[in-house]
């Protein structure tokens, strides 16, 4: 749609490069092209605005094939407006010189022509082509077909219309025939995945079997390696029992040889010993003979001396008490009580009273009275 704005009871007119735009003024043609920018009066002018860039028209329409089966069309035409003048001429492309939009509806009267045109081709087709095979061809058959027939129809140049390109996306009947359509297929396509899942279970039991036979092999094969492992094992066990005797023996006779050679050490040592001790025995019982000798000699020797001591002092003692004459019995006494003081135990301290000292200094006085 064109740009128009308004200044001074003017209009100013900006259109875009894809669209043409025609100005008559009058009756009489000042602007003509695309992209076009101008100032006008709008209760002079007659302005007219065709698209020329490449538009896309969707169309739906229902067929029937031979077999009376009603089949739906999906399809797209690719056109465009090559004649933007005779296109003006033939349909209402004129616009508002306030707003710029149109003031009728020409792509839609395009759209109707095309449509109608395409569908009549597609219909000719259709209507001469059973339900199967419209399924498997039908989208080339019509494609190729409208795209003829738009190509020669007399009415598309005159209005100033190229068809660019046809496309026929889909055709699809009911929904009710597409299933009894498919159940065959359906069915088939569940056939070979049965068969499939039956070959899959069957190469699955297969693998299964050489699965279990590799794992009873596996096992075989590492019980024999076990067993060689066992007997290996009880080689080498002997062999370390019989190097570990070997060894023990070989210690058992040096410990045997070493204990004969610390037992005739130890011999030869008491021997010594023995021989030694034997030799300070008779050295010590040797002097402790002459010791006892001498000590008996020295006893001897001192018992006859002290006889001949004692022997003299008896002999001078009797001599004493001989030559003692009148006053031999108090000599006695006096002598007898100095041998009892001798045997007399150890008396700390005597009392003597003044009669008894009195009396026994009486009697020692001379000449006084017994």
């Amino acid at each position: 749609m064109a740009d128009i704005t308004r200044r001074l009871g003017l209009r100013h007119l900006r259109g875009a490069p894809t669209a043409h735009i025609r100005h008559h003024r009058s009756g009489t043609l000042v602007h003509d092209g695309p992209g076009l920018s101008f100032w006008f009066r709008p209760l002079s002018a007659a302005l007219s605005e065709v698209p020329v860039d490449d538009r896309e028209l969707a169309m739906t329409f229902h067929a029937r094939t031979s077999d009376f089966q009603d089949v739906s069309v999906q399809a797209t035409v690719t056109y465009r407006i090559a004649d933007p003048a005779v296109a003006a001429a033939r349909l209402d492309f004129s616009i508002d010189p306030d707003t710029g939009a149109w003031r009728g509806t020409p792509l839609e009267q395009l759209g109707t022509l095309l449509t109608e045109t395409a569908q009549q081709h597609a219909l000719d087709v259709l209507a001469r082509t059973p339900l199967s095979a419209a399924l498997v061809d039908g989208v080339a058959a019509v494609r190729e077909r409208v795209a003829a027939g738009l190509g020669a129809e007399p009415r598309l140049p005159a209005t100033g219309i190229e068809v660019v390109a046809v496309r026929v996306m889909a055709l699809r009947p009911e929904p009710e025939v597409e299933r009894a359509l498919r159940t065959p297929a359906r069915e088939q396509i569940q056939q070979e995945a049965d068969r499939a899942t039956y070959e899959r279970r069957a190469v699955a039991v297969e693998r299964e079997r050489t699965i279990a036979e590799n794992e009873l092999a596996s096992r075989i094969e590492l019980a024999r390696r076990e067993e060689q492992l066992v007997e290996q094992r009880g080689a080498n066990a002997r062999r370390e029992a019989e190097e570990q005797a070997a060894a023990d023996a070989v210690r058992a006779r040096a410990e045997a040889a070493r204990s004969v050679r610390l037992a005739e050490a130890e011999a030869e040592r008491s021997a010594k010993l023995a021989e030694a001790e034997a030799a300070r025995t008779a050295l010590l019982a040797d002097a402790e003979a002459a010791r006892a000798v001498r000590v008996a000699r020295a006893e001897a020797e001192g018992a006859r001396e002290l006889g001949t001591a004692r022997a003299e002092a008896q002999a001078t003692w009797l001599r004493v008490h001989t030559e003692a004459g009148v006053d031999g019995p108090t000599t006695l006494r006096a002598v007898t009580a100095g041998r009892l003081a001798e045997n007399l135990p150890h008396i700390d301290s005597v009392t003597v009273s003044p009669d008894v000292l009195t009396t026994l200094l009486t009697r020692l006085a001379p000449g006084g009275s017994a």
